[in-house]
């Protein structure tokens, strides 16, 4: 995309920039990218997604919700369970094979799910590992209850980590 410009009382075109390659793209005119939106390297230093790359333990899912665990100290990141005490810690938004890494978002806006109750809050299942669910699980012994957060929308839920309970027995 060009846009027309003046530089020293030139009339210039100059092209727009939709990723930043640092100081050289200087003073240049920024626009979104394909998907509407800024380029996290047009951000100021302190402004983007908290986000953290872990090796993946089994296929994920976009929009699956998952479990950070240790692994001989290895950390990993598998689908967050509440039937087997895997509280969700996180959710990824693209689909990643087992032993790859994946890019976990520790808060935030995931928009990879579908079918959420608008204005309704949401759930961790224990029926579906790394899925959300609009009824809280049943309290069964060994079972965690954990609110994932708030659907603003039927396709997106707001995720922020704020515990969980634990069924005892």
């Amino acid at each position: 995309m060009e846009f027309l410009t003046v530089i020293d009382g030139i009339r210039t075109l100059i092209n727009a920039i939709t990723a930043s390659g640092g100081a050289a793209d200087a003073n240049k005119i920024v626009a979104t990218g394909t998907d509407g939106r800024l380029d996290q390297s047009l951000m100021p230093i302190g402004v983007a997604a908290d986000t953290d790359t872990i090796l993946a333990s089994e296929a994920l899912s976009a929009g699956d919700f998952v479990n950070i665990w240790l692994d001989s100290g290895t950390r990993k990141v598998r689908k967050a369970d509440a039937s087997n005490n895997r509280a969700a810690n996180g959710f990824v938004l693209s689909a990643v094979s087992n032993g790859q890494n994946a890019t976990v978002f520790c808060q935030g806006r995931n928009t990879a799910v579908s079918g959420m109750p608008p204005g309704g809050v949401v759930w961790l299942s224990a029926t579906t590992p790394g899925a959300a669910s609009i009824t809280p699980p049943a309290t069964t012994p060994g079972y965690i209850v954990q609110q994932l957060g708030f659907a603003p929308s039927a396709t997106a839920i707001l995720f922020e980590y704020d515990g969980y309970i634990l069924i005892a027995s």
